[in-house]
Formats: structure tokens, sequence, C-alpha cells
């Protein structure tokens, strides 16, 4: 560090901030003031930034900060020189003006000579012309101006999801920000920087916790030891991380002295987090009697409404023992237990209540009722919507398992939606499905429609499982492309970041299916099947979807470290079976690890151009009618190329045939000489139009047999 380079510390006091909001803003707010001081030279890329960020505060430590920027030299362009100089090379009136309005009209009584301290004129090409342009020396900012900038500027960018208005203690002043600021620290080393913010003047003095704070108000010396002043006097985990940690030890302990394990929740874990300052980890207890509620509806009601940590045993199931985070830490804990104990009764009491009400009605009671409940304004009902639903799953169960799983895919999706009428899920919307797989067993189902009710939304997120048995297969994949045929159908496709409707999860869950599952069902099908469900009025958008659909596709491959190349190869020639693609990858991998790999693509891209342009391939299909003529076959190299065809070909079929894909792509490697051969010696597009349409022929059978596991022209570099 220079003399001048210090550490700075800023903290901004605020009330209570949004809980879900508070890691990004905290990040927010340090690495806005870092970017602002880096750009006015204030801090360079040698500054490390540490944030910190409580329910009452966001702060940032910037090291190796200067007390004034270094001095930096900046040119600008004045005008052309046709336009700054005059016949005879002296300054034109125009160019004396420009220098006037900067204070800089002496330099042009020195041209050509023109140079005043460090400031100076200078002619310099720019494009095809030459311009005069000025070069002076900017004063470096000082801290105060800089970061009063930095504030500024940062405070306007935060990204804040609701912002408040309030008035300052003058009573006449309207401040908006996310929630009222009470106090502003800035200190560069162990100075205050005189900056202001939101009605606020910058000092040294900060809070630390509410109600347990040894100190009050806490004094901070210089901008370093933050954390541990406000730590050891405040009573406050200022780091936002360090508090995460901090919170899940205890977590882990609480729960290991119990003999249980608590619930992982990293969403859960952050919102707890940012609810308080030092966390304090209690054990808790419910009524056993609660447990004969399904547990994911205790669970949750614990974890949305509470913030409480549910505790499992070893076999995942629910105990009554629960943990809860508070912010005091009374030498005398039960209160505060019991105050939380009391607070959740009524809680389970109720989903206790619901689960009781709702199993005194079949699923199948409820189905009727659907007629009445809007899907959507240009799509019906979910009675109607059910009946879509119904239609695709019979006619996939069909295909992949004859009338006996169509009927079974038929009776699932019939009782599939019937759980949104249930108090439950009116209560506890994500409990969708899940519930219906516990009143359909109620109501004496078999197994695998009660799971195919609750697999039915599966995956529902990135890395979720996919739904277990058959019939739950079969009424997801009829769910999810009866929600894409009628969405697209009416226009509804996502746009940006926008995906109001959760098309591209649907999508990517249709992919996961086909591919992993490896069903024998091709992508143009499903989507002809599920515009057969819709009226001959709605609109038809087949090529739209399956388009999506490929997009996804390639999308996942990629993000499963499979190349742009490498994919576009396998994904271009559409293989019916989506679930070939995961081996077929694996082949092109391999075959592009191959010495002969790069010559093969280049001639393979090389032949699919000559026939796209060949005349005498109609519309440049990659086939001769007649085959290849052998009587015309004239040259060595085509003799030897047609020759070396029948036998790699044969070869490279059988292995194709037998799944041996990389086995396939292996035989290609001996027609590396004898196609280099044939280009080197043979002329395809000869004026002899027999010789020309013989020798694109056997061009079309070679493209097809190098073609069969990915089209190895898109390889080509």
């Amino acid at each position: 560090m220079t003399q001048h380079a210090r550490n700075l510390l800023v903290e901004l006091l605020v009330e209570e901030l949004p809980p879900k909001a508070l890691k990004k803003l905290g990040e927010a707010f340090g690495q806005g003031l870092l970017a602002s001081l880096k750009a006015q030279g204030l801090a360079t890329g040698t500054s490390v930034l540490t944030t910190f960020a409580t329910p009452r505060r966001l702060a940032a430590h910037v090291s190796h900060v200067f007390k004034v920027a270094p001095d930096e030299e900046v040119s600008r362009k004045l005008m052309p020189v046709s336009v700054a100089l005059d016949g005879s090379g002296k300054p034109t009136p125009a160019m004396r003006k420009a220098l006037a309005k900067l204070g800089r009209e002496n330099l042009a009584d020195r041209w050509p000579d023109a140079v005043d301290g460090p400031d100076r004129l200078y002619v310099q090409a720019e494009g095809k012309a030459d311009a005069v342009f000025l070069r002076t020396l900017a004063k470096g900012v000082a801290i105060q101006a800089g970061l009063q900038n930095a504030l500024d500027e940062t405070l306007a960018a935060l990204p804040i999801p609701k912002v408040m208005q309030y008035q300052l203690a003058d009573g006449w002043t309207s401040v908006h920000f996310v929630r009222p600021a009470h106090g502003l620290v800035a200190l560069h080393g162990a100075d205050v920087v005189p900056v202001a913010a939101l009605g606020l003047e910058a000092g040294r003095h900060t809070k630390g916790h509410r109600f347990e704070a040894p100190t009050d108000p806490v004094q901070l010396q210089d901008a370093d030891h933050y954390a541990r002043v406000l730590d050891e006097q405040g009573g406050v985990i200022a780091g936002f991380e360090a508090r995460r940690a901090e919170l899940l030890r205890q977590l882990h302990a609480a729960a290991a002295r119990e003999g249980l394990k608590a619930i992982d929740d990293d969403a859960l874990l952050d919102e707890v987090t940012a609810l308080v300052e030092k966390p304090n980890v209690l054990v808790c207890r419910f009524e056993r009697e609660f447990l004969a509620v399904p547990q994911e509806c205790l669970i949750l009601t614990m974890k949305a409404n509470q913030k409480y940590f549910p505790l499992l045993d070893a076999d995942g199931r629910l105990a009554e023992r629960f943990l809860v985070v508070s912010n005091i830490r009374p030498a005398d804990a039960s209160r505060v237990v019991q105050g939380n104990e009391r607070v959740v009764r009524p809680r389970l009491a109720d989903a206790k209540f619901f689960f009781d009400q709702d199993r005194k009605r079949t699923l199948a009671s409820r189905v009727p009722g659907l007629a009445k409940v809007v899907y959507h304004g240009k799509l019906g009902t979910q009675g109607e919507r059910v009946e879509r639903v119904r239609h695709i799953a019979r006619a996939i169960g069909e295909k992949l398992g004859g009338l006996a799983l169509a009927d079974l895919a038929d009776e699932a999706a019939t009782l599939a939606k019937a759980d949104l009428l249930t108090d439950m899920v009116g209560e506890f919307p994500e409990l969708q499905g899940i519930m219906g797989a516990y009143y359909a067993r109620h109501d004496g189902c078999r197994d695998a429609i009660a799971d195919a009710i609750e697999d039915h939304y599966k995956p529902r997120f990135a890395g979720d499982a996919l739904p277990r048995g058959e019939v739950g297969l079969v009424v997801a994949l009829a769910d999810k492309l009866e929600t894409l045929a009628g969405l697209f159908g009416i226009g509804q496709l996502p746009s940006g970041d926008k995906d109001p409707f959760a098309l591209r999860r649907h999508a990517l869950g249709v992919v996961r299916m086909l591919v992993e599952r490896d069903l024998p069902l091709a992508v143009p099908e499903l989507v002809a099947i599920a515009y057969r469900a819709f009226p001959a009025t709605h609109g038809q958008a087949q090529a739209e979807v399956q388009l999506f659909l490929g997009e996804r596709l390639a999308g996942a491959l990629r993000e499963q470290g499979w190349s742009a190349q490498e994919v576009d190869a396998v994904v271009a020639l559409a293989p019916a079976r989506w679930g070939d693609i995961p081996r077929r990858l694996v082949a092109v991998r391999a075959f592009a690890a191959m010495p002969e790999s790069a010559s093969l693509a280049a001639a393979n891209k090389r032949v699919g151009n000559i026939l796209r342009k060949s005349d005498a391939m109609p519309d440049g299909a990659p086939a001769a009618a007649d085959g290849v003529d052998t009587t015309r076959l004239v040259e060595p190299a085509e003799r030897e190329l047609h020759a070396a065809l029948g036998h790699v070909a044969p070869r490279a079929g059988h292995a194709f045939d037998a799944g041996d894909l990389a086995g396939a792509l292996r035989e290609l490697a001996a027609l590396k000489a004898p196609v280099d051969a044939f280009f080197d010696r043979v002329m395809v597009n000869t004026d002899d139009a027999a010789l020309r349409r013989n020798r694109l022929a056997l061009l079309a059978e070679l493209h097809r047999a190098m073609n069969r596991v990915a089209d190895l022209s898109r390889l080509a570099t």
C-alpha cells in the first residue's frame, strides 16, 4: 500500500430488511461501491471486497482505497484538421472558440508547439483523415467526492423488491428506500469520510443487537476489525455467510443431541439467516397425535408459516420435535420454547382438520367440480383440461403398454387434478399431487394410480426425480404435452426471462423422460397426439412445440458437458428415439478422438455440399434412384472408394443395428485413404452427364454410410 491507500468501511443502518432479499441486497451494496470506486480510480484491481448483511444493516469493507485517485491523462478529439487549421496551417476561429470553451485558448497561440505544462494539442490520424486532439491531465478525485458518488449510484441501483416512502426528522423531506435508514458509517482508515445519504451524515458509531448489545452505541475506531468489534461489543454476527455457517452448526448439533436430523432446505436456511442477528437454536416439541397427518403437510406448515426446522429420524420420518431459531439468548429459554410450541399447535391442528375433512369425500366425487374451476380464459376449465390429458394419456399408454396401460393411465389422469378442490391443497398449493396420492390410497385406489397422481407433476424442478412407474410416466408426459400444446396454440410463449406458465420446465420434463427412460416415442408423433386432444379451432403450433422441445434437449445436453459441436452433430439427424442420443454422443466423442476424424468430417461436409448443389439430385436429395453403375467407374480412385464402401458399409451397418454405435463409427476410419484419394484425383462435376450422375450416386452412398450415427459434417472445423 502507498501512504495514501487505506481500507474503507461503509455501513448503512436501517430498520428490518426483507429477509428474502437481504443476501442479494448485501452483495449488490458492496459490489456497487467497489465498481464505482474502481471506475473513479480510488480502488484498484488488487482491492478486496468483503460484504456484510444483517437484518438491520448493509455494509462493505474495501481494501486498498486511495485518499486521492491518481491523476490521469485524458485525450479528447476537438475537430478534423481541415476545420481546425486554415490554408496556412494556423488555428481557425472555430478551433479557438472550441479551446476557449475549455479554458485552453492560450494553446492556439502557441501552435504548432502547443504545450502548456501537462496540456498539449496534437494531430493524429482518425480513419481516413487527421484530427486535432487535446491532451490534459485530469486531477484524481478525492475520497469524499468519490465515495459520495459511489454511495449515490449504489443506493439508486440496489435491487429493492418494494420501495418505501418515509419522512426525515424535519417532517418535510421525503425519502424513498427499502426501509427507513437510521445511521451511516464511512471510515477511511481511522478517518471519518464526511459523506451523506438518505438524510444521514456519516460518522463512526453504529448499533448492535437490538436487545443484547453489550455496548450501545458501538464505536468503530477504524475501518478494520468491523466483524470482530460488532460481535464483541454489539452481539451481532455481521457477515451473512458467517451467520449462516453458525446457524447450520447449531442446527446439526441440536439435531444430533436428539438423535435426529434437521431437514435440508437451503432457501429456508437463507431466510432464517436473514431474520436473526445472532442465532440461538432451541428444541421444541408437538403432540404425537399430529403425526397421523401426512408429514408433508406438517413439514410445510412449520417451514412456510413459522420458519421452523422439522426433524427427521434415520428413516426420513418426521419426529414430534422441531428446531426454532431465536434472535435472543435468555438464561432460561423455557418461555421461548413454550411460546413457539403454543404458536405451532394451531397450525398443526388446522392441517389435521383439513386432512380429516378432505377424507370425508372421495377424489372421484370431486372430479365433476373441476368443470367449475377456470384453468385459462382461452383454454377452458380444469375439467376440460382433464379430458384432454386423458385423451393424450390413453394414446401414449396404448403405444407403450397396450390397452392395460392405457386404462390405468386414463384412470390416473381422471383423478390427477381432483385434489385441487380439497381444503389441504387450497391452503397449501405446493401439496397438489402429494395429497391426491394420500386421498387416493384412502379411497382404495391401487398404488400405481396413487403414485401416478403424485408423480404426474414430476419433475417439478431441475434435478427432481422422474415418475416412478409406467402409469405416472404416461400421465406426466400427457400433462406436460397438453400444457405445451395448449399454451403454444394460443400464442402464450416464453419471452426472454418471462415464462409465467413454466413452459421451459414442462418441456425439459418431457425431454428428460424421453431420454432417461429411453422411451420408444417420436417427438413429432407425441406433439401430434397432444394437438388431437384439442378442438379443431385450437391454434396449431406443432412445428413450434417440436422446435421448443429440441432447443431444451440441446440445452440440457450442453449443460451435461457435451460440446455444442457434438450436440449439433447428433441432434441434426433428428433421431426418432431420443433415448439413443446419449449413446450417440458417446460414440461421436470417441470418433472425434480418432486421428482420421478431422479428415473424414471435412470430406463429409464437402460431400453434403456437393449433393445439395447438384442438379442431378432433385431438391438436393442425397441419393440416386438407380444406385452406382459399376461399369461407369472409370477412374481407379472411384473404383477403390466403391470397393472400400462395399467392405466398410456392411460392417458399420451391422454394428449400428447391434447397438454398437461407437463401433459403427470406428469402421469409418478405413475410408479415410480412399476418400482422400477420390477428391484428389476424381472430378465429380464432369461434363459427361452419365459419369457425373454415377459419381454423385457413389457420394450419396458414402453420405448414407457415414451419417447414420450423427451428421459428421458438423464436426468439421
